[in-house]
């Protein structure tokens, strides 16, 4: 075997272990690399790949950068790079490397994904659903990709498009949390409560120790409460609108409906804290210890 073929070798070995999420053997596996190979590119950027997975942004940013100075056009590099931005919510900068990405690999479909995401969080329902639909030409098989053109149509008001595509989601895969995360934002957004809690309730079974799922699956208990969806509603409205039109109309009620606006609030904060309530005596009973 020769030495390119045994490195090949090692690069397997970690990537299999990242998949397998056994991340300190990875991270020893990759650091025993470097300390043999310490220019390999490509081990720096395997090592920023398993700190994107344990969510320590800034040294899978750091690593990314050490893999991108031996080798600028790194593949995998750039991809931890765009994953590190969007995942610590630095969304410009993910645009950024997402471009740059996009550049050296032009068919690799999560950079389309990815800015799917950033656009669907800013609103921008028609351009995200668009990148999806490029993502979804390169890899036609990502259960993710057809969940999130699920999520894309509910948000266009699509409904049925929307439905559709999440069963086409579920038959492409049914063992993925993220596939079920995304698939209860669409349910939730068509207004489908009960598949919402459901899809909820796959994904933490798949992950039961992720922060997002666990935070997602709270809020879909307090919203199988019937009220409190009644109130939540004007907020729900408020986020599909521009915030000088929100102002316009917090104003408006303000001065014309001051009593009863001033009584809705009350309403909604104690509705908010006794379903939020009702859901942790659900879940761990009286008690209250961390």
């Amino acid at each position: 075997m020769t030495n390119a073929e045994a490195i090949d070798v090692r690069y397997s070995r970690i990537s299999h272990l990242i998949g397998l999420k056994r991340y300190k053997e990875a991270t020893e596996e990759a650091e025993a690399l470097l300390r043999d190979e310490p220019e390999d590119d490509q081990a720096y950027a395997l090592l920023a790949l398993i700190h994107v997975h344990t969510e320590q942004y800034d040294a899978a940013l750091h690593w990314s950068s050490e893999s991108l100075k031996r080798d600028p056009e790194n593949r995998l590099a750039w991809l931890v790079r765009t994953n590190a931005y969007h995942d610590s919510e630095k969304l410009d900068k993910a645009l950024d490397a997402a471009t740059e990405g996009m550049r050296v690999d032009p068919y690799e479909p999560h950079y389309y994904f990815i800015r799917a995401n950033i656009y669907l969080k800013r609103g921008r329902y028609a351009e995200a659903k668009s990148y999806i639909e490029t993502a979804l030409d390169i890899r036609p098989n990502n259960a993710a990709y057809m969940a999130s053109l699920s999520y894309a149509e509910a948000l266009l008001g699509n409904h049925a498009a929307s439905r559709q595509h999440a069963r086409e989601a579920l038959n492409l895969s049914v063992e993925s949390d993220t596939t079920f995360l995304i698939l209860a934002w669409s349910a939730e957004q068509r207004g489908d409560y009960e598949e919402n809690l459901n899809m909820l309730k796959e994904a933490i079974r798949l992950d039961p120790n992720d922060k997002q799922i666990r935070e997602a699956y709270m809020e879909g208990l307090q919203k199988s409460y019937k009220m409190y969806r009644i109130l939540l509603a004007p907020f729900t409205l408020f986020k599909r609108m521009k915030p000088w039109q929100v102002l316009l109309i917090w104003l408006g009620a303000a001065i014309i409906f001051r009593p009863l606006l001033l009584i809705f609030i009350i309403v909604y904060v104690l509705t908010h804290w006794l379903t939020k309530l009702l859901v942790h005596v659900k879940l761990f009973g009286w008690s209250f210890k961390r």
